[in-house]
C-alpha cells in the first residue's frame, strides 16, 4: 500500500492542476443604464477574460440612461477577448436609448420573440435647450459613434442610425430583416443552440466559431454593493432617503443625545450624497430643499396660518423634481413621490417644531418656580413669618401684611426655602 501511495498523491495533484471546465457567463442588466451597472457589465467582462470563457452573455432589458456609461460599458465590450452576447430577454422587455446602443456594440445581438430596441436621439442635461448648432453637433457625434462600430459588426449603419437622428424604434423581427441584429430566439437555451457553431466577426476583424450548444451556464450576480448602490442610483429612492435623513437629524437636534436619530440621519443622508454624485444631479435644487426647511422652522415662530407650510411644502416639492436631470423619465424623481414625500414631512415638521418652540415659550411648571401662584392655607399666624400649607407641604412662609392662622393664601415669590405670601381678597 505504500508504495501505490506516491502514485495516488501525484494523480490527485494531477487532477487539482486540470483547469476546470469553462461556463458561459450570464449577467443580468434589468433597469437604467449608470455607472453601477457599468461596473457590473465590466467586471463580468474581466471574470469571463480570467476563467476562458467561452462567451459572456448579458441578458439586457433597460429603458436606457446615462450617455457616458453607455460609452465605458462599449468600449469594454469592444476590447472583451471573450465574445459578448447582448440578448434583449424575456419577452416584453426593451433595449430603449442606451441600450440601443449597448445591443449594437455586441458580438452578436439578439432579441427574444415580444421585445423592441431603438428611440436613441440623445437627450441633453442641464435643463436648458441647447441651440440649433450645438444640438446638431450632440447628434452627429452620438450617430458616429454608433456607425463607427455597426460597420464593424457587419450590420446595417445606416439603418441604425434612423435611431439617432428619427427616434426610431423596432420590434424584434423588424430589426432582424433590416439587419440590427444577428438573430431572434424563444429563449436562452434556444438562443445558444441557434449560435453554436456560428461563425462571428470580431471587432478587431478576427473571425471566431462559438460552441455553445449543452454548454453549463453559470449566473454572475451583482456584489452586496451593487445591489446596494443600483437600488439607491434610484432618484426616487435617493430623494427619500436623504428626506428621512433629514428627518432623523430634526429629531436628534430637537432631542439631543437620543444618538440613535443622529447616527441614522447622517448614514441616510451620506448614502443620499453617494447616489446623487453618481446621477446627473442639480446641485441648486438643494437650496430649494433647504428653503423648505427654512419655512417649516419659520412656520413654529410666526403665526402665518399654515402659510409658510404651504411654501415649505412647494419647495421641497420642486426641489425633488428637479434634484436629478436624467435623460429618461426612469431617471428623474416623479410627481408621486415629490408629493407622497413633501407633504407629510412638511406637516409632520412644522407640528413638530410648533410644538418644541410652545413648550419653550410656556412657564416652568415645575420644582420651586412652579410653586407662584398656587394657593394655599395659612397654618399659623404670619407676623410676618410662620407657617403655610400649599402643594400638600409644610413651607415657611412671610407676608408683608399681618394674617391670621387659616387664611387663604397665593404665593407671590419664592425667596430660598421660604414663600412670600399674600391674602387672598
Amino acid at each position: 500500500m505504500k508504495r501505490f501511495l506516491p502514485l495516488l498523491t501525484a494523480f490527485l495533484l494531477l487532477i487539482a492542476a486540470l483547469p476546470a471546465a469553462a461556463q458561459i457567463l450570464r449577467l443580468h442588466i434589468d433597469g437604467t443604464i449608470q455607472p453601477i451597472a457599468a461596473e457590473q457589465i465590466s467586471r463580468a467582462v474581466d471574470a469571463a477574460a480570467i476563467r476562458h470563457a467561452p462567451a459572456l452573455l448579458i441578458e439586457l432589458n433597460t429603458p436606457g440612461g446615462l450617455l457616458d456609461s453607455t460609452r465605458e460599458i462599449i468600449t469594454k465590450i469592444e476590447a472583451s477577448p471573450v465574445p459578448v452576447i447582448v440578448f434583449v430577454a424575456p419577452s416584453g422587455a426593451r433595449a430603449a436609448s442606451a441600450g440601443f446602443f449597448i445591443l449594437e456594440s455586441a458580438d452578436v445581438a439578439a432579441m427574444a420573440n415580444g421585445t423592441n430596441t431603438g428611440a436613441a436621439h440623445p437627450v441633453t442635461l442641464g435643463g436648458g435647450q441647447p441651440d440649433e448648432v450645438m444640438k446638431a453637433k450632440i447628434e452627429n457625434d452620438t450617430a458616429a459613434s454608433l456607425r463607427s462600430y455597426v460597420s464593424r459588426r457587419g450590420r446595417n449603419a445606416a439603418e441604425a442610425e434612423k435611431a439617432v437622428r428619427q427616434s426610431i424604434s423596432w420590434t424584434e423581427k423588424e430589426a432582424f430583416d433590416l439587419h440590427l441584429i444577428d438573430l431572434t430566439a424563444r429563449d436562452e437555451a434556444d438562443l445558444l443552440k441557434l449560435l453554436d457553431g456560428r461563425v462571428i466577426h470580431r471587432f478587431d476583424g478576427s473571425e471566431e466559431t462559438l460552441h455553445l450548444a449543452n454548454q453549463p451556464v453559470e449566473e454572475l450576480p451583482a456584489t452586496l454593493r451593487q445591489r446596494v448602490l443600483g437600488w439607491l442610483m434610484d432618484p426616487n429612492i435617493a430623494f427619500l432617503v436623504l428626506a428621512v435623513g433629514g428627518l432623523a437629524l430634526y429629531a436628534e437636534f430637537n432631542h439631543p443625545g437620543a444618538i440613535i436619530p443622529g447616527v441614522v440621519g447622517v448614514i441616510f443622508i451620506l448614502l443620499a450624497v453617494f447616489a446623487l454624485n453618481l446621477l446627473p444631479t442639480r446641485y441648486a435644487s438643494l437650496a430649494l430643499i433647504v428653503l423648505a426647511f427654512v419655512l417649516f422652522a419659520l412656520e413654529a415662530k410666526f403665526v402665518s396660518h399654515g402659510i409658510l407650510t404651504i411654501g415649505g411644502i412647494i419647495c421641497l416639492t420642486l426641489g425633488g423634481l428637479l434634484l436629478v436631470d436624467g435623460p429618461i423619465p426612469e431617471m428623474r424623481v416623479k410627481l408621486f413621490t415629490a408629493l407622497g414625500v413633501s407633504v407629510p414631512f412638511g406637516l409632520i415638521t412644522a407640528f413638530l417644531m410648533s410644538i418644541a418652540w410652545r413648550a419653550r415659550r410656556n412657564k416652568i411648571a415645575t420644582g420651586s418656580q412652579g410653586l407662584i401662584g398656587e394657593l394655599g392655607i395659612a397654618c399659623t399666624d404670619l407676623i410676618p413669618s410662620g407657617k403655610v400649607f400649599v402643594h400638600g407641604e409644610l413651607w415657611n412662609a412671610r407676608s408683608v401684611k399681618p394674617l391670621l392662622s387659616g387664611s387663604q393664601i397665593r404665593v407671590v415669590a419664592v425667596r430660598q426655602l421660604e414663600l412670600e405670601v399674600e391674602a387672598v381678597s
